[in-house]
């Protein structure tokens, strides 16, 4: 059998503009995402805000367009109110979800100085755990009304004279989970959405609503709650939600890397359901998605387990991530980008030191886990519209998971700047692939760069002490001849062939 692949893409394919919202992170009030993570007072490179700057740097350099926040499942029991107005009046709180004490000196306003700070939009959860219509209403009023009411008068008195104008907003977090705070049925879940949905949007009517899907495709209720879910909220929301980790906890890395097939057809089933929907309501409007938390997440569960309950922000969820996941990260962002014509917004959950591609210590440093570059390349090249990609390659199959292509692969076109990006996974842990990509459509094509992530060493890791252990080079065999690209995919790598079309 060949171990060749080839990609056709055609620049009139279109499978949909790329929302640089697809891009998006996730900061929760969770471990070290927060305190000793962004916000970090003391620390040498702290502002005036208590922000690390070293950090923010990191972040400035992803382009990360949105951020959701505050949870994530700390939000099902958070009360707004607390995070707002003078610190030292604010309330420290036993935060069930986590199991620690929640201190409150972060909040909706501190949030937003940082996102202004960052280059990002926030896409901001309300409460529909412990909470309902009333405080959502009264939290959008707070950040978006301009002034002459209670709650904007008093954002006005907490310093803050301009509204935020926050435009995105999730109608609570993964409701269908026995372990949320709050807990529901899809139908008292839906009721609850839509009634505070009506009233979101009457405060302001130019925002967009989020209301929660499936926390996983393996939940019993899936796809039923979308369904359900939906029916009550389709013509009062703007997106449905998608949530999904994966992980490797029995070393058999194979099908570890074939999980994006399964995220394929998540992603697909979603859309099916949500048509559904939209035809039994005679709708004319289709439902987009959010993929609002995806990642790789297993490492850390163990020491989870051994931590003390009510510490503020103990080390939770500190995924130290290698080689192999940084492929799953990029395979799951081509899954993203396969579907951009409906997926248009994805949270990478999290940024900073929880399951996140940047990790800190506590008065020291920062670093670039393996997950940041398939990250920052999508970010960075992957704007501008998603072609549709006619793949040949060599397959494999698993105990699970049967038919996976060796070759993970999808090109975008930035017409603006003139430039083609495919990226590119080479599932093989043992051998090359020579991939040839055929641009017919595109006249003359040369070669701006390609870059490779690969290591010989599938659990190779980056720590404070060896940062640059994993890390790309631009040292990729890609070769241009007119409107064909060739090139040879190392084993376990993750590539990045960037193209300029000739005028």
């Amino acid at each position: 059998m060949s171990n060749k692949a080839s990609m056709i893409v055609d620049k009139d394919f279109v499978i949909g503009e790329v929302d640089k919202r697809i891009y998006g992170s996730f900061i929760e009030h969770l471990g070290r995402a927060v305190y000793n993570g962004i916000y970090e007072p003391g620390h040498p490179s702290a502002d005036e805000n208590g922000f690390r700057k070293d950090v923010l740097e990191l972040i400035q350099a992803l382009q990360v367009p949105i951020v959701r926040y505050p949870g994530g499942n700390f939000v099902s029991g958070y009360n707004w109110e607390d995070g707002v107005g003078p610190v030292e009046e604010r309330k420290r709180r036993l935060e069930l979800a986590w199991g620690t004490i929640e201190p409150n000196t972060f909040g909706t306003n501190e949030f937003m100085d940082w996102c202004r700070k960052a280059g990002t939009e926030a896409m901001m959860a309300v409460n529909l755990g412990t909470r309902g219509a009333d405080e959502a209403r009264s939290l959008v009023e707070y950040t978006n009304h301009p002034s002459g009411s209670y709650y904007s008068d008093l954002r006005a008195k907490h310093g803050y004279k301009d509204p935020h104008n926050i435009k995105t907003w999730c109608l609570g977090n993964e409701m269908d989970g026995p372990w949320q705070i709050g807990h529901k049925t899809a139908e008292e879940y839906g009721r609850l959405a839509v009634e505070t949905a009506k009233v979101m949007k009457w405060v302001d009517p130019t925002i967009e609503l989020v209301a929660c899907g499936s926390s996983h495709i393996g939940m019993p209720s899936f796809p039923e709650w979308e369904a359900t879910v939906l029916e009550h909220t389709y013509d009062h929301v703007d997106y449905i939600s998608l949530h999904q980790y994966y992980g490797n906890p029995q070393q058999d890395t194979p099908t570890f890397l074939a999980r994006s097939v399964q995220m394929d057809a998540f992603i697909h089933t979603v859309i099916s359901t949500s048509d559904y929907v939209k035809a039994k309501k005679r709708s004319k409007k289709d439902m987009m998605l959010t993929f609002d938390e995806w990642n790789v997440w297993y490492h850390s569960h163990e020491t989870d387990k051994k931590l003390d309950r009510w510490q503020i922000a103990p080390p939770q969820l500190e995924d130290v991530y290698n080689h192999e996941d940084a492929l799953l990260v990029g395979c799951m962002i081509i899954s993203l980008l396969k579907r951009a014509d409906r997926v248009k917004m994805a949270c990478m959950a999290q940024l900073v030191n929880v399951i996140a591609p940047i990790m800190t210590s506590n008065g020291g440093g920062a670093w670039k886990q393996t997950i940041y570059y398939p990250y920052l390349h999508a970010s960075v090249y992957g704007r501008g519209k998603a072609l549709v990609p006619l793949v040949t390659s060599p397959k494999y199959d698993t105990k699970e998971i049967t038919d996976v292509p060796y070759l993970e692969a999808i090109a975008v076109h930035n017409e603006e700047n003139e430039e083609i990006t495919v990226f590119a996974v080479n599932r093989h842990l043992e051998a090359s692939m020579p991939l040839s990509v055929d641009l017919r459509s595109f006249g003359g094509c040369s070669l701006i760069e390609h870059i490779v992530l690969e290591h010989d060493d599938l659990k190779a890791a980056n720590t404070e002490q060896q940062p640059d252990h994993v890390k790309p080079h631009n040292r990729g065999s890609a070769v241009v001849d007119g409107s064909s690209v060739t090139a040879e995919l190392a084993k376990a790598s993750w590539n990045v062939i960037r193209l300029k079309i000739n005028a």
